[in-house]
């Protein structure tokens, strides 16, 4: 696991509030990344796009799209804050891969950062849309029995106060483990000698399955914040 230890850049002198350390360093990158990927391609737009104009028009139809689909034209305002969380979650969990790098949404100091940001978006956005009346996404009303609503009710409300952890979780998780098998595999190729590259066919088979994850967890994590999003503004 010592791929996923936080490290001082510069010196010995331990992790401070301002120390540089090889997750600043990649969290920086990844911006880098991004604004290369992004901004630069589309400075000098043309009508017939380039290869890299592509890959950003790509990336922009394909959140924008998701954007429609779950929250209909109204959450389109929200769009710039959905494409950036998918861009930089996408980028990091990519830029994860490259030999020798670090994996920031491996840590849950990051991926629960995200999520908090999320959680507390939803919430007051909930409260500023539609007031005390937000407290009724937790009412369900079909229900049969007043006694079976407050139940449901009770499992709604934790339910909903879960949603930060579950949604930080699952993105450190998924990426942590797919990391930790990909060097367990490696472990044994300098092990068994000329049979090692039994291994490293398992590894190149994992490394493109992680390349699958690292985009599906961008996804899977943004469509939750849209589907989150879509319950303050037209609860139920």
């Amino acid at each position: 696991m010592d791929q996923f230890l936080i490290k001082p850049l510069f010196g010995d002198e331990g992790l401070g509030l301002f120390t540089v350390t090889n997750q600043t360093l990649w969290l920086a990158i990844g911006v880098l990344i991004a604004f290369a990927l992004l901004a630069l391609p589309t400075r000098n737009a043309t009508l017939v796009p380039g290869r890299m104009q592509s890959v950003a028009e790509s990336l922009y139809i394909f959140v924008r799209k998701m954007a429609v689909d779950i929250l209909g034209e109204e959450g389109l305002k929200f769009f710039p804050y959905l494409f950036t969380l998918f861009v930089f979650i996408l980028i990091s969990n990519v830029s994860g891969l490259i030999p020798a790098s670090f994996t920031v949404t491996s840590h849950i100091a990051v991926t629960g950062v995200l999520a908090m940001m999320v959680f507390l978006t939803v919430t007051i956005l909930g409260f500023v849309k539609h007031g005390p009346k937000f407290i009724t996404l937790f009412w369900i009303p079909s229900a049969p029995t007043v006694a079976l609503r407050v139940i449901l009710f009770a499992i709604e409300f934790i339910s909903y106060f879960v949603r930060p952890l579950s949604h930080s979780v699952r993105l450190a998780g998924n990426m942590m483990a797919g990391h930790a098998v990909l060097k367990v595999f490696a472990a044994f190729v300098p092990a068994m000698g000329v049979l090692g590259i039994v291994p490293i066919g398992a590894m190149t088979g994992i490394f493109a399955l992680e390349l699958l994850v690292a985009f599906v967890q961008a996804y899977i994590f943004t469509i939750l914040t849209c589907i989150y999003l879509n319950d303050a503004l037209h609860m139920h």
